[in-house]
């Protein structure tokens, strides 16, 4: 007789098979998650329209614009920034007044939104720069938007605009030293690696030719996404924003040939087909844009001293970008877009910070974390909010962890930084947005 002892049991053929088994699993949830769809419900139906809508907007107006340059800058870093002066004056070892001084300034000037800033911020943060420092320029490049805190002040009124400038620089520098205290011993480990992985300065380009390089891209990149504002001065400025943007590109391709001994050929052929672009699509700046982006990262592939920035700006976007929309569409399907409804009614969200109760801004906190925000879009949803009774203490911890955090930024900041950093990392700017709002709103609002 056989013996039966030599049969496998259940437990284990399950033991044997879990590969197969989870993916049996996970083929049966999402069939089970498609069968039960309520695509029949109205609301449902526009949700998935607006995830997608908010996703096509997304990628015409941020991703060409402003994550394409973001990406080239990123890679630029990882390349031509040397880790000695990342170490010098931002690394775990630097000041912590001039490492949270020159990041925070840093992040000021860029203005951009809670996404753009996810390529520079890893760029820096890769290149050596202490983890409170990198998080004081991550915060504090999309929420102390000096555009932003001036559109702030004439439509909510001064006081909100004055609460909402003081309150980010602060969250800034306070996030940032929080984040460095949590994680010194690791940073210390951190920093004596980089020190031996990256001995000297990478570098053989002259700190002025390196210095004007990153200002002239910074350039594009801004004035590239200059918003229209109700406001002569930044009227006149967007009015001009395309032709101040083509004089910054075509003094870095003098740059390109000056200093980093680019051939000028390709440079002038790529020049001639922007300028053909322009002529046969004169509405649509996007198109010469992109093909100036693609030309110089062609050209640099093609030369072997600078193929290396081709290859990390395409890491960053391989890393970022599906991520991104990813996390807009899941946006979108939830919260919608401005003026229209996702599958959360806006009511509810009225509702809900309706008052300057804590529990009404510990709402407007959370919410404004997971919704996404362009650059000034905060302000007229915020306006629509308060017009529908939301206070001013929700209102402003809205403004200050709105523009800062989204869901595609988390899933993207947690790419690089881990699961437990990211968390630490949200959770403090929910609770300094709520605390802030909670205080203005009950004794100054």
């Amino acid at each position: 007789m056989p013996d039966s002892s030599s049969k496998p049991s259940l437990l284990q053929l399950l033991q044997d098979n879990q590969g197969q088994i989870r993916l049996l699993l996970l083929m049966v949830g999402i069939f089970l998650l498609i069968f039960f769809l309520p695509v029949e419900q109205e609301r449902f139906s526009n949700a998935l329209l607006e995830g997608v809508r908010l996703t096509h907007w997304y990628a015409r107006e941020h991703v060409i614009l402003c994550l394409l340059p973001a990406f080239l800058i990123a890679g630029a870093m990882a390349v031509y920034i040397s880790q000695g002066a990342v170490m010098r004056y931002l690394g775990p070892e630097a000041s912590k007044p001039v490492a949270f001084s020159v990041a925070s300034v840093s992040g000021t000037l860029l203005a951009v939104c809670s996404c753009t800033v996810l390529p520079l911020f890893g760029g820096i943060y890769r290149r050596g720069a202490g983890l409170g420092a990198a998080i004081a320029f991550l915060y504090s490049g999309p929420a102390i938007n000096v555009m932003a805190v001036v559109v702030t002040m004439k439509v909510l009124g001064a006081e909100i605009g004055i609460a909402r400038a003081v309150s980010a620089i602060l969250f800034a520098l306070v996030i940032g030293s929080i984040m460095h205290f949590i994680y010194r011993k690791e940073e210390a480990e951190r920093s004596v690696k980089n020190a031996r992985g990256f001995g000297g300065d990478s570098s053989d380009k002259p700190m002025a030719a390196i210095v004007g390089f990153f200002a002239l891209m910074i350039g594009i990149l801004v004035f590239a996404n200059w918003a229209a504002a109700d406001s002569e001065q930044w009227m006149l400025i967007h009015a001009w924003k395309w032709p101040i943007t083509a004089m910054l590109a075509m003094a870095l391709g003098v740059l390109l040939v000056w200093r980093w001994q680019w051939p000028p050929l390709p440079l002038l052929l790529l020049a001639g087909v922007i300028g053909v672009a322009v002529v046969l699509a004169p509405h649509a700046p996007e198109l010469p844009f992109v093909l100036g982006i693609g030309g110089l990262m062609l050209i640099a592939a093609l030369r072997e001293q600078d193929r290396e920035w081709t290859v990390q700006s395409w890491d960053f976007a391989r890393q970022i970008l599906p991520l991104l929309l990813a996390g807009v569409f899941v946006a979108g399907f939830a919260l919608g877009r401005p003026g229209h409804e996702g599958i959360i009614p806006s009511e509810w969200v009225a509702m809900a910070v309706g008052d300057n109760s804590l529990k009404s801004t510990v709402l407007a906190s959370l919410l404004g974390a997971l919704m996404y925000f362009s650059t000034l879009t905060e302000v007229p949803i915020v306006e629509a909010l308060m017009g529908s009774g939301m206070g001013k203490g929700p209102a402003l911890a809205l403004l200050l962890a709105g523009p800062a955090l989204s869901l595609p930024n988390m899933l993207v900041i947690r790419t690089i930084l881990g699961t437990q950093k990211t968390l630490v990392y949200c959770t403090l700017v929910v609770i300094m947005a709520t605390l802030t709002g909670f205080i203005y709103g009950n004794f100054w609002g």
